[in-house]
């Protein structure tokens, strides 16, 4: 549901509630008007020498009577309208960040993740502030300059009221001719903020090399010239809107001009009583503050019309990968792994980065992977999950086409171990449940023993309970890795994914791992991507990787005696293992 529809559909869900919201701010302008009415009559009395003081204590209750009901009834409207908008902003929040969950991921290599912040933030505030601010101070406008004008027809004088507005009546045509150049203003301001937002992520995410690169005036200079160009756009921006603010106040004060000439004369010729002459100044000031808060509004509107529009592109975007249209009715998997796959390119590259390659591993077999940095590893295992879709009849588990099979079911028949080992900034424990939110706490902890990391755990004085920072940057490299693969340990599932997850760990603990990797992999298919060929050594199948495309294959004694790159590869890691013991 695009911002637009969802926006209407939210209005008619609460529109009586908004009804009633409304009512009140009609009501508080129509108590509000009353204030100049009794004033005059008050003028006219004093000067017809009419008063007592039990009078004067009358009018003074009136005007605080006047006073206290429309702040109760304003302050209602005010409230109810400005939870609404909350309310709306929560939602439209909630439907952005589901929909970006249900984006694929070639979607989020393309855009900038400090963008996208700034429609949550930035986009999302200006649709609420128009929404519930904008709309409380229209309503009041509209009808306190409704209630205006039906006092000074009838209770003032109708000739002086049409003389008076006779400039203000120009502020529409204004508004119709600037309100466009506002919008465009601000809609540049919000790209130039989306900039910023992009580069300081950048910057954060990147922090540790920027320092020890000495780059910090660098990445200054970058933020600097973007924060210029913010400035720049902000003042485009400012400029219209003071000329919008201040043609409204010009407007305002030539009839004011008019008003104390035209009325001064209607008074002095006792046209209009006096207390009618001091009612109207009062209500021509009335008149001018909603002309000004229209003014406000359409300003606000036309900034929330620029978000709401970069909002509809977002919320128009589908996922590249989806479920086929009539997926296959199966709930489970067993782990038989077939792939058959010609070529695969990213949508975005000129040439393939996978070609020809063809394996089959069996239900609790395991498969090594092994190849240069860059040679097209973590891409082969990523189309398992469909993370970038393969083509069709290119994999297959389970004798079916991965393509035909939910997506929902796929994903969750797979544990995988990225490289970097994400983790969540929040407890160890929660990290290590990510992927079984019922486990229990005996299951966490013989999944984090099995993957070494149970007794730094425990030497943190919170043990399980550690909170980490974001990305676990709290921990090492090594704890790092160790947690997700406990984490992908925890998870029963029928395949089991590490993509060069051991790079951070010692040998001696590596050999741990995979001691204990052994017995876990014998109920699951595995594939494990590895630089160091101990650990892919007593895989049932190895891969060798160069240039996208298999070089060499067999088990581990096959690829020594074939004498080729694997075996070159592992002789010398042997003896680097000797130097270093």
């Amino acid at each position: 549901m695009n911002p637009r529809t969802l926006l209407k559909q939210f209005l008619r869900d609460y529109k009586w509630a908004y009804g009633f919201s409304i009512l009140t701010i009609i009501a508080s302008e129509f108590i509000n008007v009353q204030f100049p009415h009794i004033l005059g009559k008050f003028t006219d009395a004093l000067q017809a020498h009419r008063l007592t003081f039990h009078d004067v204590v009358v009018y003074a209750l009136l005007l605080f009577v006047v006073g206290v009901v429309y702040v109760l009834l304003y302050g209602i409207g005010q409230y109810r309208n400005g939870k609404f908008g909350r309310d709306f902003e929560y939602l439209l929040r909630r439907r952005l960040f589901e929909h970006w969950e249900l984006l694929s991921t070639e979607y989020f290599r393309l855009k900038s993740i400090g963008d996208l912040l700034n429609h949550a933030m930035n986009d999302v505030q200006q649709v609420r502030e128009a929404l519930a601010g904008g709309v409380n101070i229209l309503t009041n406008a509209i009808f306190l300059l409704v209630a205006t004008l039906v006092m000074t027809f009838t209770t003032v004088s109708a000739k002086l009221t049409v003389v008076s507005i006779i400039p203000l009546l120009f502020i529409p045509f204004f508004i119709i001719w600037l309100g466009p150049r506002i919008r465009f203003a601000s809609r540049r301001v919000q790209e130039g903020l989306s900039d910023m937002s992009e580069l300081t992520e950048e910057s954060f995410s990147s922090i540790r090399l920027i320092k020890a690169t000495a780059n910090e005036p660098v990445e200054t200079a970058r933020f600097q010239e973007r924060v210029d160009e913010i400035v720049k756009r902000q003042l485009t921006l400012f400029r219209r809107s003071a000329l919008f603010q201040s043609f409204i106040p010009t407007m305002s004060s030539i009839s004011f001009a008019i008003a104390l000439l035209y009325g001064g004369y209607l008074a002095l010729s006792g046209q209009i009583r006096l207390g009618s002459f001091v009612a109207f100044t009062l209500y021509l000031g009335l008149l001018v503050q909603p002309l000004q808060q229209i003014g406000f509004v359409i300003n606000n509107f036309q900034r929330a019309s620029a978000s709401l529009a970069r909002l509809q592109i977002l919320l128009d975007e589908k996922p590249s990968i989806t479920d086929a249209p009539n997926p296959l009715d199966v709930q489970t998997l067993v782990g038989d792994i077939r792939v058959d796959l010609s070529s695969f390119q990213y949508r975005d590259a000129t040439e393939p980065v996978l070609r020809d390659i063809e394996f089959h591993i069996k239900p609790g077999q395991t498969l090594g992977i092994v190849g240069r940095t860059g040679s097209g590893k973590t891409t082969l295992v990523n189309l398992l999950p469909r993370i970038f879709d393969p083509p069709a009849n290119s994999i297959f588990i389970d004798g079916h086409d991965i393509r035909e099979l939910p997506l929902a079911t796929l994903r969750q028949s797979i544990a995988y171990v990225p490289q970097d080992g994400f983790l969540f900034s929040t407890s160890i424990g929660v990290n290590i449940s990510f992927g079984d939110a019922d486990a229990t706490m005996e299951q966490i902890e013989r999944a984090a023993k099995a993957a070494c990391v149970y007794d730094d755990i425990m030497a943190f004085p919170d043990g399980f309970d550690t909170v980490i920072g974001e990305r676990g940057v709290t921990l090492s490299g090594g704890q790092r890795q160790r947690t997700a693969i406990a984490r992908a340990f925890l998870k029963q599932v029928p395949i089991l994914i590490m993509d060069d997850s051991l790079s951070a760990v010692d040998m001696k603990t590596e050999k741990r791992i995979i001691e204990a990797l052994e017995k876990v992999r014998q109920t699951r298919t595995t594939i494990i991507i590895a630089h160091r060929l101990s650990a892919v050594r007593h895989a049932d199948q190895i891969l060798v990787i160069e240039d996208g495309q298999i070089a060499e294959q067999g088990t581990h004694d096959e690829l020594i005696a074939l004498d080729g790159l694997y075996a070159k590869t592992y002789h010398m890691q042997q003896e680097g293992e000797v130097l270093v013991q």
